[in-house]
């Protein structure tokens, strides 16, 4: 496998972006499902969070660049476990107590994460303004806004208060399913491009691309904000 082919596995959610304006858009057919379940249903709430998250191209582009330089198993667990907290907390916290945010303003601050994680990959933090970013901090904070992004979805459906917390619950732990099945793949693809002579000489390139994606991901949630005004 060349390093184009693999850039191309791990940049295949930059193409698919660019023709998604909400990354965090239910599917129609689950969308009669939430509307209509009552009671607990936790199988298929399960589910759809585990659908979700192998779906939601902006938590996989993140992901991906949290993950870019970490070699090391521990670190990539404690990146991931500080978005999980970040993400969960404010999920619940949206969809339980009906706190509400501009669903388009927050998709542009993913697409900004997304921005974030690529510059930082790149070293431009330290280039450009002589200090870098605690790292560490940056993933907890955008996993926050990544939770809000998927609250304002699943408010605007209108849940059923019936078994809603188990349901919740149950949707999150499947979040949480699926981030891990996504990024086992996703490490599977940079393992084995590290172990290859071309990491090194197209690492920069393939952030390149997901800063583009970024770009691409927050002007389109502006854009869409712009039009709703």
């Amino acid at each position: 496998m060349n390093a184009r082919r693999i850039i191309g596995l791990l940049g295949l959610p930059l193409l698919l972006a660019a023709g998604i304006a909400l990354a965090h858009t239910v599917a129609e057919s689950d969308q009669d499902f939430v509307r209509n379940a009552g009671g607990v249903q936790i199988v298929p709430f399960l589910y759809l969070g585990a659908k979700h998250m192998v779906t939601g191209y902006d938590h996989l582009l993140f992901l991906a660049g949290v993950i870019f330089f970490l070699y090391r198993l521990k670190e990539v667990a404690l990146y991931v476990t500080l978005f999980a907290i970040g993400h969960s907390s404010t999920l619940l916290l949206g969809v339980l107590t009906g706190v509400h945010v501009n669903p388009f303003l927050i998709d542009a601050i993913i697409g900004l994460s997304v921005v974030y994680k690529a510059l930082d990959n790149m070293d431009a933090f330290r280039t450009w303004f002589g200090w870098q970013p605690n790292a560490k901090a940056a993933v907890l904070v955008f996993g926050f806004f990544h939770g809000f992004g998927l609250a304002t979805k699943l408010q605007e459906l209108n849940l059923s208060r019936d078994g809603l917390v188990p349901n919740m619950l149950a949707f999150n732990v499947g979040v949480e399913i699926g981030q891990l099945l996504a990024l086992s793949a996703i490490l599977l693809v940079m393992n084995y491009w590290r172990r290859t002579a071309s990491f090194a000489r197209h690492a920069y390139g393939a952030n390149v691309a997901l800063l583009t994606a970024g770009f691409v991901l927050t002007g389109l949630q502006l854009t869409g904000y712009a039009i709703g005004q």
